[in-house]
């Protein structure tokens, strides 16, 4: 099947004609010029798929020169356009030269129609190449756009929130390791998400990462990658988070959960900035931008021997803590109102607003849940009510845990229980909308379920 266009650039007439009865029968258009300087009218009308250009077109000059030239022409106005260089004196210093500054190839005249043909197809597939990368950049732009408007912060007003801002704003575009710290339901991720906004590596991916999730068994081919055979059911080479990430930002949540024999092979990832595949034994450099996040107190649980001291220096260079909503709630009002816009256009209700006694009652209540509980609330609020002002009776909120709960003096574990229990009679034991709604996976749910 004939595909693609290509352009033909020589003086000699019949080498015109010889190539224009040849290449028809493999490309859909053929183009062909006798003078290189009518490159420019044409690279205006319709940029061809490949260029087949000659090196010398004065008479009695064969140094390559004007080739060379036209390459550089050529290159500035489509760099990643293929360009075959057709010349009847055959020099390896001018053709290393020539691939040097962008050529794709070099054919020597006279030439042999079999690798002609088979040199101009393998410059077309790396034009058709170059243009799907080019198409997914694009793609991956807008849909980072979208990311990013999805996950837009409503940083409220409190003095902890803007001095947090101030912060996030001062790192995020550093490389600095950030460790993330704060209960959950916090907005953890979602402050990643912004850091990555705001950094250098903006364009490139963030690849998040579970850490409670991930099983002993399978955490170096989760975050090292695996080669083909390297256990039964490694039946293809795979990259892993790391590689993925590279030139990127990883997001390592809840890291605090992270065993004690894991935390030393990230340790040696992170030192080393390299990781070697499960079953591979070839080092693969990384680059990537680390952020992690905890609702743990890591100091303590150095103190207790459950995290390494020096995987905590690693990735804390610069700490931000993300207060709970209970110790901000002149921000609840601007949460919901940030919330009842989302979801008001979003299921198509128009108008809808909070009646004065459900501002006062929602900043009343503790949310045990904090951010991510108040987004839920109000997001179910929105789909139940009947009229446009939401009134006290259309939110569900857990009379569970009472606001004079004292968390200030309770363990890790007992508030832990807490928010685990009041999530589950929220969600009629559902694990699923549980896990979903305290920001962790179903797996690590049933595990703490399991320990508490």
């Amino acid at each position: 099947m004939k595909k693609g266009s290509i352009l033909v650039v020589d003086d000699n007439k019949n080498v015109l004609t010889a190539l224009r009865i040849l290449l028809e029968n493999y490309f859909e258009t053929v183009t062909l010029l006798s003078s290189p300087k009518q490159i420019y009218t044409l690279s205006r009308a319709a940029a061809p798929d490949i260029v087949l250009l000659d090196m010398n077109f004065s008479a009695g000059i064969n140094s390559g020169n004007e080739g060379l030239f036209w390459l550089s022409e050529i290159k500035k106005h489509d760099a990643d356009l293929p360009v075959v260089l057709f010349t009847a004196y055959a020099d390896i210093d001018l053709a290393v030269k020539a691939l040097k500054q962008g050529a794709t190839d070099f054919i020597v005249k006279p030439w042999d129609n079999a690798k002609l043909i088979a040199t101009l197809q393998a410059a077309y597939a790396l034009r058709e190449s170059r243009n799907k990368v080019r198409q997914l950049r694009e793609r991956q732009g807008i849909l980072s756009e979208e990311l990013n408007r999805e996950q837009a912060v409503c940083w409220g007003v409190s003095k902890a929130v803007r001095d947090l801002r101030r912060l996030i704003e001062k790192v995020a575009r550093t490389d600095a390791n950030i460790l993330i710290t704060g209960e959950n339901g916090t907005g953890k991720e979602v402050i990643a998400h912004e850091i990555q906004r705001l950094s250098s590596r903006a364009q490139e991916v963030l690849i998040t990462v579970d850490m409670g999730a991930v099983t002993e068994s399978l955490f170096e081919s989760e975050l090292f990658g695996h080669v083909k055979g390297a256990f039964t059911d490694a039946k293809t080479d795979r990259a892993g988070k790391f590689e993925a990430a590279n030139h990127g930002t990883l997001f390592l949540d809840e890291i605090g959960n992270l065993s004690y024999p894991l935390q030393a092979k990230l340790l040696n990832a992170l030192q080393s900035r390299q990781i070697v595949r499960v079953g591979g034994n070839k080092p693969v450099p990384i680059d990537i931008r680390l952020i992690c996040a905890t609702n743990r107190d890591l100091q303590e649980s150095v103190r207790k021997g459950e995290f390494r001291e020096d995987l905590l220096y690693r990735v804390n260079t610069i700490q931000l803590e993300i207060p709970p909503l209970r110790e901000r709630k002149e921000d609840i009002p601007v949460l919901a109102g940030f919330f009842l816009d989302k979801y008001a256009r979003k299921y198509n209700k128009k108008e809808v607003s909070f009646s004065p006694a459900t501002v006062d009652k929602l900043q009343a209540y503790h949310w045990p849940g904090n951010i991510r509980e108040l987004q839920h609330t109000v997001e179910k609020a929105v789909i139940l009510s009947e009229t446009n002002v939401l009134q006290i009776h259309d939110f569900y909120l857990s009379p569970a845990a009472p606001a004079s709960v004292d968390l200030d003096n309770m363990t890790l574990e007992e508030a832990e229980k807490i928010l685990i229990q009041n999530a589950l009679k929220r969600n009629r034991d559902n694990l699923s909308a549980a896990a979903a709604e305290l920001g962790i996976t179903r797996p690590t749910l049933y595990n703490k379920m399991k320990k508490l």
